[in-house]
């Protein structure tokens, strides 16, 4: 693959980018997926499953992408 093949567009970027933030109030990381991202949060949490998904995310931005697909196998396990 070459470099224009595994980068990222620009709304994923600001996805994982986004991704690495932390909340401390319960709605707040949905307030701020429609006010920053112009996305509604169902919308934004789909675009992130594919994004975890891809190898292109995974270049982008290794250490998130094992850590979300951690917690994503935690979640269903649950």
């Amino acid at each position: 693959m070459d470099n224009e093949e595994q980068q990222l567009d620009e709304l994923s970027q600001k996805i994982l980018d986004f991704e690495t933030k932390h909340w401390k109030y319960a709605g707040a990381k949905e307030a701020a997926i429609t006010e920053q991202l112009g996305l509604q949060p169902t919308h934004y949490y789909q675009l992130l499953n594919r994004l975890i998904e891809s190898d292109q995310a995974l270049s982008h931005n290794p250490m998130l992408i094992k850590q979300l697909r951690g917690k994503r196998s935690t979640k269903r396990r649950l």
